[in-house]
């Protein structure tokens, strides 16, 4: 069983070594809208994307907490880097245990790759010899100028209609050569505007059955603890560490402005007024316990699967719960933090500025919005969730 301490301290090193170079690129980034490629392939090169891929392909098949750590490392420097190494830890480590090791071995033999993925039934698949035909549009393609390869979810159709079994509609997913797809300027926004988070567009693309998943019914090629969490628990815990790794960097941005600027009107630094220490001193407090209450509950679900128990419902609900949780103390610990930073922190050239615009973006991502928390009190209550997430 792997535990968090066998991988983080080294992977931590490796970031540091790649802080400069994170760093150099981040205004650049922001500036195109899209995460330098420079970049991506420094932390390809590095095997950050491969934090969550199977040990067999190579990949550290790292606990929870090692990938949340790493993510979290990472957004620390930036928030969009941060937030498309996220993406790829997710994807290529959900593709590595899912795709048959015919399809993965050829993939990941490659050192430099990167897969973007939009797992939301956006697309159309039709059923013909030897594969599928999909056609579709996606939105929030994050790290696609990046990326080798395109991976998304459909609705399996027929004649027109959605395919439905007893367990609902069918989806299927495909995994498609970035060639083949069409990515559309869409990404004009405030937050997390280095993440090149644009739509993706697939126009009758022919998948061959190789590349098709189907991520909610197959059961994965890998045995792993990891790969037998919950999908949606997995898909909520990284954005955990987007969220706390802006607000730590925020903070280490407010004690370095709290260090140097005198307030108008005052002979002393910024550092020495009570509404500034207060709000560092409550910004490590609340990211710091929503941080391990996250670690706590997502150590126990991997428990419960790790000795070959099946999570509740109530375990899955505390899972959203810590992760939402988590991602709103964030907001409120970067907010605290820019109102006692003064009018400095309202101009573009402050980091301040942007780590307000960028965690706002990770707390309206789906799988840590706070509209779920009333679902997660009916569930603690022995009620039905009425969610599709647990």
């Amino acid at each position: 069983m792997r535990t968090d301490s066998d991988d983080f301290p080294g992977i931590h090193k490796q970031i540091l070594q790649l802080q400069p170079l994170i760093e150099a690129h981040a205004d650049h980034s922001e500036q195109r809208r899209q995460l330098c490629n420079e970049v991506a392939q420094a932390m390809a090169t590095a095997g950050l994307y491969r934090v969550a891929v199977p040990a067999s392909l190579d990949g550290a098949e790292a606990h929870p907490i090692t990938q949340i750590k790493t993510i979290e490392a990472v957004s620390e420097i930036h928030g969009s880097t941060g937030w498309n190494l996220m993406i790829g830890i997710e994807t290529m480590g959900i593709l590595g245990a899912l795709y048959d090791r015919v399809v993965t071995e050829n993939l990941y033999s490659d050192p430099g790759l990167i897969i973007a993925g939009a797992l939301n039934p956006l697309g159309q698949a039709v059923r013909v010899d030897g594969g599928y035909r999909v056609n579709g549009q996606w939105p929030f393609a994050s790290g696609i100028h990046n990326a080798q390869y395109f991976w998304s979810q459909s609705i399996v159709h027929k004649d027109g209609e959605r395919v439905k079994d007893e367990a609902g509609f069918v989806f299927c997913e495909s995994m498609v050569p970035v060639e083949q797809v069409e990515i559309l300027d869409t990404w004009y926004v405030s937050g997390m505007r280095g993440s090149g988070s644009h739509d993706v567009k697939l126009t009758d693309v022919f998948v061959p059955d190789d590349y098709i998943s189907q991520v909610q019914r197959v059961k994965p090629v890998e045995s792993g603890t990891l790969y037998r969490l919950p999908i949606y628990s997995r898909l909520a815990y990284n954005k955990v560490g987007v969220a706390t790794g802006i607000a730590r960097g925020a903070m280490r941005h407010f004690v370095r402005l709290a260090t140097e600027k005198k307030p108008r009107g005052s002979s002393l630094r910024l550092q020495h007024r009570g509404d500034a220490q207060r709000a560092v001193a409550e910004a490590e407090r609340i990211v710091g316990s929503a941080r391990s209450y996250v670690f706590e509950i997502v150590s126990d679900l991997w428990d419960t699967v790790d000795r070959g128990d099946k999570p509740g419902d109530k375990q899955k609900a505390r899972v959203q719960l810590a992760c939402s949780g988590a991602a709103n103390e964030s907001v409120k610990a970067v907010e605290m933090l820019y109102s006692a930073a003064g009018a400095s922190a309202n101009f573009l050239s402050s980091p301040l500025d942007a780590s307000m615009r960028d965690v706002l973006v990770v707390r309206q991502h789906i799988m840590v919005s706070p509209q779920y928390t009333e679902a997660i009190g009916r569930v603690l209550m022995e009620m039905e969730s009425e969610s599709f997430l647990f």
